[in-house]
């Protein structure tokens, strides 16, 4: 699989083309979120004068752990949106997308991963001691209504 994916602007259709494949661009140093597999896509790529434009899909596989319930699950980060445009430089026909793509899929990262809609989150095993400072608040104001004030 490679790690970065490099367009030859030279070789594109001048109608454009379609790519697909896989790119491993997306390695997080995070203890709870952990890529695995590559960023597989489907790209149109379309030259216009100077400029590549690319669009398409992206997704990427994860393993993340449930901001609710702490589990580990796996889930699969789509763009399905993917637009981006790249100025073709003037001494080499190269252009490199792999930044774009790992930022895309970083982005599209859930900000609080859940591993079910319906997840409860952590079990509650022990109750919350009552708080007695404010019974004494509850008293003054039960002596106000006593003596006819509210």
């Amino acid at each position: 699989m490679e790690a970065k994916l490099t367009i030859d602007t030279s070789r594109i259709d001048p109608d454009g083309e379609t790519i697909e494949g896989e790119v491993e661009c997306v390695d997080l140093d995070e203890p709870y979120v952990k890529a695995f597999g590559g960023v597989r896509y489907s790209l149109t790529l379309q030259v216009f004068g100077t400029e590549l434009l690319v669009r398409g899909t992206l997704e990427q596989d994860f393993d993340l752990v449930c901001s609710r319930c702490g589990k580990d699950f796996d889930d699969t980060v789509k763009v399905g949106d993917f637009t981006a445009s790249f100025e073709i430089p003037e001494k080499s026909p190269e252009v490199d997308l792999t930044e774009e793509i790992r930022e895309s899929i970083i982005l599209a990262l859930p900000t609080y991963p859940v591993c079910d809609e319906t997840c409860p989150g952590i079990e509650q095993t022990e109750t919350m001691p009552s708080d007695d400072r404010w019974n004494v608040l509850d008293s003054l104001n039960k002596g106000e209504k006593e003596n006819g004030k509210s």
